[in-house]
C-alpha cells in the first residue's frame, strides 16, 4: 500500500493553536498595559449630612461680629425702653457709621449687626409705618437714617451687614392684635430688606417682659419673607432656622458643641438652653451656634460702665470661636454716636493679643505624616501636609475603613507650646466626636496632653506649657472618616490656662509642666508624665 507523504501546504492544527494563543496573549498584554498605565485620581470622600448652606458657610467663616445696640436707651440710661421716651432725646451729634465699620474691620470683625428697632419700638430708619423714630428726632432735623448710613459704610468698608428688628414693640398700638401687628412687623421688615442692599443676617429673639400683652408671632411667615427678599441672609434665633442662640449671654459655648440640631425640637422663646448649648450629634439640620455677649455690663452704653479687658475678650474668643461658634460681641455706641475710646482701645489690645498668639504656626517647620492617606501617600489632594495650609477648603483624608486615624508632627528639635488649634472642613459635614493630643516626653514615650470631643469649624485647646520634639493628633471617634483641614501649634503667654485643664485628672510633671496621666492608645504604651 502506498503511503502518501504529508502535504506541508495543509494547515497544521497544533501550529495553528500555538499561533492563536500567542495572539491572545499579545492582546491581553496590550490590554493589561493599557489598564496599568491609565491612572484615575481617587474622588473626594462623600460629604456627611447635614451640610451648611453657602450662607451658613459664609457666616461661619466670618468668625466674629460686632453687635451695635443704639437708640433712645443710649440717651436715657436704660436697658429696656418703655416706648414712651420723647423722640427728641435721640440726638447723636457726632454720629459716624464709618467709625463703627473701621473699628470692626481693623480688629477682625467681619460683620456688624445693628438694633434697627429695639423693644421700645423706636426706628433707626425713616419707616413709613410709624412716626416713632429718627424722622421725629432732632438729629439732622429728622432727616437722618442710621440704618442707611451704616449700610453704606459697611459696603464701602467691605464688611457684612446684619439687622435686628425686635418682635416686641412697646410703642406700637397694634401690638397684641395678632393679625394687625404681624402685618405691621412684616411691612417694616420689608422696608429694611429692600432699601439697603445686601443684608447678611437677620437677628430675631423672643424677648418680652412679664405681664405684657399676649402676642402670636408668625415666625414661619417671617422666615419665608426674609429668605425671599434676602436669599443671602441667615436668620438667627434660639430655634434657628439658620443660626441658633448658644443658650446664654455669657459668650461661652460648651466643650462639646455640634452644629447639628433638630429644629423640630426647638421653638423661639421655648428651647431647652442645654440643647442649644451642645447641639445634637443625631441632628438632621445644620444650625450652628452664635455666642452673644457685651463688652460692657449692659447692652446699651452707660457712662458709668466700663469695658472688659483685652484678656477678658481673649478668654471669650477661646470659648466661643474656639468651640465652633461665632462670637457676637456687643460694642454699644455712646450718646455722641461713636464707639467710645475706651472700647476702641480694648478692642485694639485684644486684636494684638490674638495676632501675637495665632499669627505663627510652629507646625509649619515640622515633618507631617499620617496613619494613611486617601488615594495613597502620593496623592497630593489629600496629603497630611495640607493641614498646614490656612483655611478649610483643603484637607487631609485617610483611607477608607481604617481602625485608627492619626496625624504626626516631627518638629526635628524641641519646641514649647501651650495651644493647639484644629479645624474640620465643615463643608464636608461635622465628623469628629472624640480626639486626643499626645506628645513625646524625654524618655521617648507618647503621653496624652489633652483630650476633647467635637471640633467643627475651629477648636482651640489650651494646656500647661509642653516641650517636645513630636506631637500627634489621635481621632478616637468620628461620624465618618475624619477629615482635618488645619492643625496649628501656638504659644500663648497671656491668658491663664489653669481652667483649661478642668476636664483632666491625675496630673504629674512633664518637663516642668502639667499634663494628663499615663494611658494606652492603639496598643501604644503611654507612660506617666
Amino acid at each position: 500500500m502506498e503511503i502518501k507523504k504529508p502535504d506541508h501546504h495543509l494547515p497544521n492544527p497544533i501550529a495553528r493553536s500555538i499561533s492563536n494563543h500567542r495572539l491572545i496573549f499579545f492582546i491581553i498584554s496590550l490590554l493589561s498595559h493599557s489598564t496599568t498605565t491609565t491612572s484615575f485620581p481617587k474622588p473626594p470622600p462623600i460629604p456627611i449630612l447635614p451640610l451648611p448652606s453657602s450662607q451658613q458657610l459664609s457666616w461661619q467663616l466670618s468668625e466674629m461680629a460686632l453687635f451695635l445696640h443704639f437708640g433712645p436707651n443710649t440717651f436715657t440710661d436704660t436697658e429696656w425702653g418703655t416706648g414712651h421716651a420723647d423722640p427728641s432725646v435721640f440726638n447723636p451729634t457726632a454720629f459716624n457709621a464709618t467709625q463703627w465699620v473701621t473699628v470692626a474691620k481693623e480688629n477682625g470683625f467681619s460683620r456688624v449687626i445693628l438694633t434697627a428697632k429695639h423693644h421700645d419700638g423706636f426706628c433707626l430708619w425713616p419707616s413709613d409705618y410709624t412716626d416713632y423714630g429718627v424722622k421725629s428726632s432732632l438729629w439732622r432735623n429728622g432727616n437722618g437714617d442710621v440704618v442707611g448710613d451704616l449700610a453704606k459704610a459697611a459696603e464701602e468698608g467691605g464688611i457684612q451687614l446684619g439687622l435686628y428688628l425686635s418682635p416686641w414693640d412697646r410703642h406700637e398700638a397694634t401690638y397684641g392684635k395678632t393679625q394687625e401687628y404681624n402685618e405691621y412687623y412684616m411691612g417694616q421688615m420689608t422696608e429694611l430688606l429692600t432699601r439697603y442692599g445686601n443684608v447678611n443676617e437677620v437677628w430675631l429673639d423672643g424677648a418680652k417682659g412679664e405681664g405684657e400683652k399676649d402676642m402670636e408671632y408668625f415666625f414661619e411667615n417671617w422666615f419665608s419673607l426674609i429668605h425671599q427678599l434676602q436669599p443671602g441672609a441667615v436668620i438667627f434665633s434660639d430655634a434657628g432656622p439658620d443660626v441658633r442662640w448658644v443658650g446664654d449671654e455669657g459668650g461661652y459655648a460648651s466643650n462639646t458643641c455640634w452644629s447639628l440640631f433638630n429644629c423640630s425640637n426647638a421653638a423661639i422663646g421655648g428651647t431647652d438652653p442645654n440643647y442649644s448649648l451642645g447641639g445634637d450629634p443625631l441632628g438632621h439640620d445644620w444650625v450652628p451656634p452664635e455666642c452673644d455677649v457685651s463688652i460692657r455690663p449692659g447692652w446699651f452704653w452707660h457712662s458709668s460702665e466700663h469695658p472688659k479687658s483685652a484678656t477678658d475678650l481673649l478668654e471669650l474668643y477661646y470659648n466661643s470661636v474656639g468651640r465652633n461658634c461665632l462670637l457676637l460681641l456687643n460694642v454699644p455706641p455712646n450718646s455722641s454716636g461713636l464707639i467710645s475710646e475706651q472700647d476702641v482701645k480694648v478692642l485694639g489690645e485684644f486684636s494684638d493679643l490674638k495676632r501675637s498668639i495665632f499669627s505663627y504656626n510652629l507646625a509649619r517647620s515640622a515633618i507631617v505624616t499620617a496613619s494613611s492617606t486617601r488615594g495613597g501617600y502620593n496623592d497630593t489632594r489629600f496629603t497630611s501636609r495640607l493641614i498646614l495650609e490656612d483655611g478649610i477648603f483643603s484637607y487631609w483624608a485617610p483611607n477608607k475603613n481604617q481602625s485608627h486615624w492619626e496625624i504626626y508632627l516631627d518638629f526635628q528639635e524641641s519646641v514649647s507650646f501651650n495651644v493647639v488649634q484644629i479645624q474640620e472642613p465643615i463643608q464636608m459635614g461635622q465628623r469628629i466626636a472624640k480626639f486626643h493630643v499626645d506628645a513625646v516626653n524625654e524618655d521617648g514615650v507618647w503621653c496624652e496632653v489633652f483630650s476633647g470631643t467635637t471640633v467643627g469649624y475651629r477648636r482651640l485647646l489650651r494646656f500647661q506649657m509642653v516641650k517636645t520634639r513630636s506631637l500627634r493628633l489621635v481621632i478616637d471617634k468620628s461620624r465618618s472618616d475624619p477629615l482635618v483641614a488645619y492643625l496649628g501649634v501656638h504659644i500663648d503667654t497671656v491668658s491663664v490656662t489653669g481652667n483649661a485643664n478642668s476636664n483632666t485628672s491625675s496630673f504629674s510633671n512633664f518637663n516642668g509642666s502639667q499634663v494628663l496621666h499615663q494611658t494606652v492608645y492603639n496598643r501604644t504604651r503611654v507612660s506617666s508624665i
